[in-house]
């Protein structure tokens, strides 16, 4: 008699399994047909579609081009129609909507609230709209049969000069809904030691930060968000690799700061599909995440933009399965990295772990039983 416990989930395995998400931006996620209902409420005429469906096709495409630069260009349309509190309401709602049906139970869903303020709107007022949101979101999912948890990273962008003040902002609404900073945009020409302020303040607070590193630049990008900001996540990460050789003997050698970034067990937020859009990793099958699961990094996976990727955490796990040939041990192994990985108290990602994910994973794993 032979076991399925170590098969391959199916796609709807894969979706009904509990899952993490630690990098995901709102404004990458809207629903197309949302984008285009905003654009005629408030007035803006600047969007290549007016036809929802034409209108996620040209954002996939705009942002298949290999360029990161490119691919951020595509969010001047999404921030376009998040101006005012009803808009920015709605998306939160909606995505927490969104990730709850794909089966996400704890999210955290960065935004920049500097980016939403030409309609007037006080950068408090975005964050309690977005938080409105949420929990709103979170209401409408549980009255749907599904439980999500959706914590906000308030993101300053790296090119401009705000990141204390949103720092600062974090930290002053880190017990309503706030769960961390993070610092965003293009890489190059745009150190985190720039910002060096901010992440110090956040220290002496006892705050939480992840900073966007090692995507499109690579190790000094690393080295200077641990080294000099002190992050405790890196957003991608993914140039980690350019710091570990593999022998003749397939042995791998890892330098010195992939070694720090595995012992002191540092979270790489992964994005496979938003890597191989943006030129950081070639395909699936030849993607970093491979070799830093053989090698026990703190690996976790996640959507980055769900609009511009065209995909959600369950197809990220889908085009894993097919590269990797991964079970649902590694999906599980995935999650609780996740998991451990949240900015939120430690007895709270304790249950979660033990009360939500891994008897998730185990009715699945167990269904074989019953067939």
């Amino acid at each position: 008699m032979t076991t399925e416990t170590n098969s391959q989930p199916n796609p709807e395995q894969i979706r009904r399994a509990p899952k993490v998400l630690l990098h995901d931006h709102l404004d990458g996620g809207l629903r197309p047909g949302t984008i285009v209902d905003l654009a005629r409420e408030t007035g803006y005429t600047g969007l290549p579609e007016t036809d929802a469906d034409k209108l996620g096709v040209w954002f996939r495409e705009a942002a298949d081009s290999g360029s990161l630069e490119r691919y951020l260009e595509t969010f001047a349309h999404t921030c376009a129609v998040m101006q005012t509190r009803d808009a920015l309401v709605r998306v939160a709602a909606e995505c927490a909507e969104d990730l709850a049906e794909d089966g996400v139970v704890y999210a955290e869903v960065r935004y920049a609230p500097e980016q939403h303020l030409e309609a007037g709107l006080t950068l408090e007022e975005v964050v309690e709209a977005v938080n409105e949101g949420f929990r709103e979101g979170e209401r409408r999912a549980k009255a749907n049969g599904h439980r999500i948890r959706v914590g906000a990273l308030l993101t300053a962008m790296r090119h401009a000069a705000r990141a204390l003040e949103i720092a600062e902002l974090a930290n002053r609404y880190r017990d309503s809904g706030v769960v961390g900073f993070d610092i965003a945009g293009a890489e190059a020409g745009f150190p985190p030691t720039r910002h060096l302020d901010a992440f110090e303040y956040l220290k002496r607070e006892n705050n939480h930060f992840t900073i966007h590193a090692g995507e499109a630049f690579g190790l000094p990008s690393i080295w200077q968000a641990l080294q000099w900001c002190g992050a405790d996540r890196l957003g991608h990460g993914v140039r980690i690799i350019d710091d570990i050789e593999i022998g003749e003997d397939g042995k791998a050698e890892l330098g010195r700061l992939a070694s720090y970034v595995r012992d002191k067990r540092i979270p790489l937020e992964m994005c496979p599909t938003s890597n191989l859009q943006t030129g950081a990793a070639s395909s699936y099958e030849e993607h970093p995440v491979g070799l830093l699961r053989k090698l026990h990094f703190r690996a976790t996976i996640n959507t980055d933009n769900r609009l511009m990727s065209g995909t959600s955490m369950s197809r990220e796990f889908e085009h894993l399965v097919k590269a990797f040939g991964y079970t649902l041990d590694d999906i599980q192994w995935f999650t609780v990295n996740a998991m451990k990985s949240a900015f939120i108290p430690f007895d709270e990602r304790l249950a979660m772990i033990n009360d939500v994910i891994k008897p998730g994973y185990a009715e699945i794993k167990s269904e074989w039983l019953f067939q």
